[in-house]
């Protein structure tokens, strides 16, 4: 009987070393499929399974299974007759639901329009993905050529100045453990100090506004304002990027304008029934 005990235990082991195994493939399916999708948004252009296989760092046969089974679901399509895949259409009706109930961006709107009007700068609604900052809505200025990120491109968090307010609800050991080293190199190629990046954030989280010339070339100045969830983390920001002779002659103006636009939509999303953290933001 004793003998017996042990083999249905040890089968019922077993069993369940067969299961976590089928649940930790499917996980790494799954992070694989995300990874997928990150690396052709960030490459912006279709590309065919085996280059995806490198770009992700993964099997090509794997890859090539993944991708399959995402074209047959509609979230990846094929882009050419070479094989080339891109972003399917149904991320974009995702995207349209997930807007349709995310009152961040359904508010937002309006304020850009009225910023970009008033001021004829280009506004911003600005968040974190991951460990990087990215331009999530936008509304052009009135000016003959474009002076901001791309919306959706993904930029560390330091050549930014929503960046130090994006992070000001963390300790300076979190922040550093949250953004990557390599982050702190600049496109110039310069390495920003990270204590001096901190002593930014200090100044953000204080002020409750920061600007800075931009980091990214040298001739844009970047204004941004926190847009607070109920908690007080800093969920999004909106800013403005205007000519550096511009801000300076308007530095007050921008800054007022762009702080009561930021705490007007603060109030706004707060009282909404759908929490931005549930929403998936912060």
């Amino acid at each position: 009987m004793r003998t017996v005990g042990f083999a249905v235990k040890g089968a019922e082991v077993a069993s369940q070393a067969a299961e976590d195994v089928g649940v930790g493939r499917r996980a790494r399916g799954l992070d694989r499929s995300f990874a997928i999708l990150d690396y052709l948004r960030e490459l912006r252009r279709p590309a065919r399974p085996n280059e995806i296989a490198v770009g992700v760092d993964a099997p090509k046969s794997t890859t090539y299974e993944l991708v399959n089974l995402m074209l047959a679901a509609g979230i990846l399509e094929y882009a050419d007759k070479e094989g080339r895949v891109f972003l399917g259409r149904k991320l974009y009706f995702l995207g349209l639901a997930y807007q349709s109930q995310f009152d961040l961006t359904r508010e937002c709107r309006s304020y850009l329009d009225e910023l970009a009007e008033t001021t004829r700068e280009t506004s911003q609604l600005c968040m974190l993905d991951g460990d990087k900052y990215t331009v999530a809505m936008m509304r052009e200025g009135a000016r003959p050529f474009r002076i901001s990120s791309d919306v959706g491109e993904r930029i560390p968090i330091p050549w930014t100045a929503s960046g130090r307010l994006l992070v000001s609800h963390m300790s300076d050991e979190q922040i550093l453990s949250f953004i990557p080293k390599e982050d702190f190199v600049l496109s110039s190629g310069f390495r920003l100090d990270p204590s001096a990046f901190l002593a930014d954030v200090h100044k953000a989280r204080e002020d409750g506004f920061f600007s800075f010339d931009t980091l990214a070339d040298n001739f844009t100045h970047c204004f941004a304002a926190p847009v607070f969830h109920r908690d007080g983390i800093c969920a999004a920001t909106l800013c403005l990027i205007a000519p550096r002779e511009d801000a300076a002659r308007n530095y007050a103006r921008y800054r007022d304008v762009l702080s009561a636009a930021a705490r007007s939509l603060s109030e706004k999303t707060d009282s909404s029934p759908i929490s931005i953290v549930k929403a998936g933001v912060a």
